[in-house]
């Protein structure tokens, strides 16, 4: 049950957790956006602690004043409702505000929650501050992931940290798990947190298929290289192939060769691939090609869904063969926060499951994460199905 002080622990945890997963860093690395999917990690800090003033406390707190009157336009992200922004590519160009700043920008906003939630709680506001705190959580991914691509294209592969499972390696044998076909139900339920695009719950019918409880290997993805995955026209899509020539792929993201061994960049610095290990940093252009070779494809989102308790997953975002699409009578909330996933429903594909990334207490069997398909910079892999 979420009460107050459920509430309060949870958002001053979830606060702390930010600014733990920047302690590794140098305040170099803090202001470096490489590409337009990265945000600098300052602008991460900064963002989330914006969300809870622009939601919460500049209408919600008597008589509270913003940190800074500007502070709206550099850390909004894509709320168009609410004004004008620096541009997604320009967050990197801002020298000001500094560090020191926005940690004083987070202290002063988290102390003004505080007194919100002890003193002038609404239990109207539930869902907007439960909303605020799984959306830095989701920032907290972004964030391992983005500091990951910043230090992992510096050439001088710095080590962050030691990350848990970072290279994981499941000690299951491989099950190929048959499933019937039937109708089956979909969707959030219950009262805990979710995300709209959970909703609502509702039935599908599926096809006979049966679907792999592991997923694949560093191995099996050095083999479909020395095959020549990477080379054959006919396992890819047409726009993953463009991707594949235009960008020069010839392997996951942060592999590369010396002396002919396969080595990787991580967290923890260089490592030695371990073919046992989960393949990682793979696109859905590169999980459809290995599909195709293997001779079967990736499993929809609802195939993934009405397995899942029956599958090893959690430790890798696992690409889906579904589209980013709402569910049947979505229904998208009013004002802005109907901008936080509605209007991203095109163009996209559904990831399912959580990663090595994901904070406690976010990770959900229906969360439905979703991304462009050239994009690999998070924590992604695949498992394999086959209908039959």
């Amino acid at each position: 049950m979420n009460t107050k002080e459920n509430l309060l622990n949870l958002f001053l945890d979830t606060r702390k957790h930010s600014e733990a997963l920047c302690k590794p860093l140098q305040k170099e690395d803090y202001v470096v956006q490489p590409i337009v999917d990265v945000s600098p990690p300052k602008w991460h800090l900064g963002h989330t602690t914006w969300f809870f003033e622009e939601f919460l406390l500049d209408a919600h707190l008597p008589g509270y004043k913003r940190f800074h009157n500007q502070y709206a336009y550099v850390f909004n992200s894509y709320y168009e409702s609410i004004g004008a922004r620096v541009v997604r590519t320009d967050r990197g160009n801002l020298s000001r505000p500094s560090v020191d700043e926005i940690y004083e920008y987070r202290s002063y906003v988290t102390k003004h929650m505080t007194q919100l939630i002890e003193n002038h709680w609404n239990n109207s506001l539930i869902h907007v501050l439960e909303i605020g705190i799984h959306h830095e959580k989701q920032h907290q991914e972004l964030l391992l992931t983005d500091i990951k691509f910043i230090l992992g294209n510096n050439p001088l592969l710095p080590v962050y940290h030691n990350v848990k499972d970072e290279i994981y390696t499941s000690e299951n044998s491989i099950k190929w798990l048959k499933m019937p076909a039937q109708i089956y139900e979909v969707g959030h339920s219950g009262e805990d947190f979710c995300y709209d695009n959970e909703q609502p719950r509702h039935r599908v019918f599926l096809e006979a298929y049966q679907i792999s409880s592991e997923l694949i290997t560093c191995g099996e993805w050095i083999e479909f290289i020395k095959d020549g995955g990477y080379r054959n026209v006919m396992l890819w899509h047409t726009e993953g192939w463009d991707w594949v020539q235009k960008n020069r792929i010839t392997s996951p993201m942060y592999w590369f060769q010396e002396s002919n061994q396969w080595k990787q960049y991580t967290l923890n610095g260089v490592k030695i691939i371990d073919k046992t290990s989960v393949i990682t940093h793979i696109s859905y252009y590169e999980a459809f090609a290995f599909a195709q070779w293997k001779g079967m494809r990736l499993p929809t989102e609802f195939e993934w869904e009405a397995a899942q308790q029956q599958l090893n997953w959690g430790k890798r975002w696992e690409w889906t063969e579904s589209a980013y699409l709402p569910y049947p009578n979505y229904q998208k909330p009013d004002g802005a926060l109907g901008e936080y996933n509605g209007k991203f429903m095109v163009n996209q594909k559904v990831l399912r499951g959580s990663s090595i990334a994901t904070p406690s207490n976010h990770a959900r069997s229906t969360y439905r994460n979703f991304f462009h398909p050239y994009l690999r910079w998070q924590f992604t892999s695949l498992r394999l199905a086959q209908s039959i």
